[in-house]
């Protein structure tokens, strides 16, 4: 037979691609990739669903650690949200998946590998790149793309083999991760439709303010109020802690690798929630120079990550960067939860630049005289003088 690895998260494009290639004649090894959307007993479920399917074997990696230090932390140090809004959510997450499927094919001896992405999104670029540039020699087949399939020809599909899945969230594509959940669907697909409160993970159960203390270690998250723990365990709890309020929830609208528009709903309490606490953090820690750097680099490195270019090597080059900017970015930033949103009440930190043995901005100066500032102020002028000077003679 022949041997094929498919990319399989248990959803209706995975399921789909499953069914159809087992009945094709290939021996499918499903594999699936934790990085942050599967529970020990979601792991069980996929497990029997894939072998009842016609998968001839299933194997799920846990590459939560390896998401973190490739890419998460780096999205952190950069502050990185698309368009001012997504935190990279999904996108982040195919890259390690890709990688890790692709070494998997490898030791298996795979000769195809498969993918439940549609040929009108990103992740098939995200997926292809990986995989052609780590093993050109593996041959790709994509049948949602390749059959152009809608979802509810999908459904269809599996329901008349006997396939029972719970069609009503079957309406809707859902991508959960350490870094924050996508939610695709029909209203998606508009301009002016919302996406319904019931279609996002998290509900609201929380009403009450509750503060929070969020500690940083050379730009990384190491406690939460005073307690210190691993960055993956310390995301997974501000998760839980603000998933109650709701917070997160937003549309994300861009520009696709492929020159569409597209439009998806995510929910990113977690990621949305650290990333402002981390750059209000630099704001004060960081000189002026270092934070414009970083946000140049930080929106170029989500750019590329996002379109799938992480093997490129300008990539390393850019970590190595944004890695030396956070050795003083140290200290505990202090949040106020709330049903949707959140406040940032302020920062302790023993590298914070706002000390007011300098002087207190609007305030007091402690640091200069009058005349030293009269002085300063005139030479910033010269310049405005001199072009005025040259330029406007006939304004006159």
């Amino acid at each position: 037979m022949k041997k094929l690895v498919l990319a399989y998260s248990g959803g209706l494009d995975t399921s789909y691609c499953l069914k159809t290639l087992s009945k094709e004649g290939y021996e499918v090894h499903a594999v699936s990739v934790n990085t942050g959307g599967f529970s020990p007993d979601k792991i069980i479920e996929q497990e029997s669903k894939a072998m009842q399917m016609g998968a001839s074997s299933y194997t799920s990696i846990d590459a939560l650690d390896s998401f973190y230090k490739k890419i998460v932390k780096y999205l952190v140090f950069g502050n990185v949200l698309k368009n001012n809004s997504y935190p990279l959510s999904v996108s982040a997450e195919r890259i390690v998946q890709a990688v890790e499927i692709i070494s998997y094919a490898k030791r298996i001896d795979a000769q195809f590998i498969a993918h439940g992405s549609t040929g009108a999104g990103n992740d098939q670029v995200r997926f292809d790149l990986i995989f052609q540039v780590l093993a050109p020699a593996i041959k790709i087949i994509t049948p949602i793309r390749d059959q152009q399939l809608s979802r509810e020809a999908e459904i269809e599909y599996l329901k008349s083999e006997g396939i029972e899945m719970s069609w009503e969230k079957a309406q809707y594509s859902i991508n959960q991760g350490l870094w924050g959940t996508s939610v695709g669907g029909s209203e998606t697909l508009t301009s002016d439709k919302a996406l319904p409160s019931t279609a996002y993970p998290s509900q609201l159960t929380e009403s009450e303010p509750k503060q929070i203390t969020l500690d940083f270690e050379h730009g990384e998250i190491s406690g939460i109020n005073g307690v210190k723990g691993n960055p993956v365990a310390l995301i997974q709890q501000v998760q839980e802690v603000a998933k109650g309020y709701a917070i997160g929830r937003d549309i994300h609208v861009g520009d696709t690798i492929i020159g569409i528009k597209g439009r998806v709903g995510f929910e990113a309490a977690a990621p949305l929630i650290i990333i402002k606490a981390h750059h209000l953090l630099e704001k004060h820690t960081l000189s002026k120079w270092q934070q414009f750097q970083k946000e140049q680099l930080g929106s170029f490195y989500g750019m590329l990550l996002h379109e799938g270019n992480y093997l490129d090597a300008v990539m390393r080059d850019i970590e190595s960067f944004l890695e030396s900017s956070q050795k003083t970015v140290n200290g505990s930033v202090i949040i106020t939860l709330h049903p949707y949103r959140f406040e940032l009440e302020g920062i302790q930190s023993p590298n914070d630049l706002m000390n007011a043995s300098f002087g207190s901005y609007g305030e007091m100066n402690k640091g200069w005289t009058a005349e030293d500032a009269k002085g300063f102020i005139k030479i910033i002028a010269n310049a405005h003088s001199i072009y005025g000077s040259v330029n406007n003679k006939d304004s006159k």
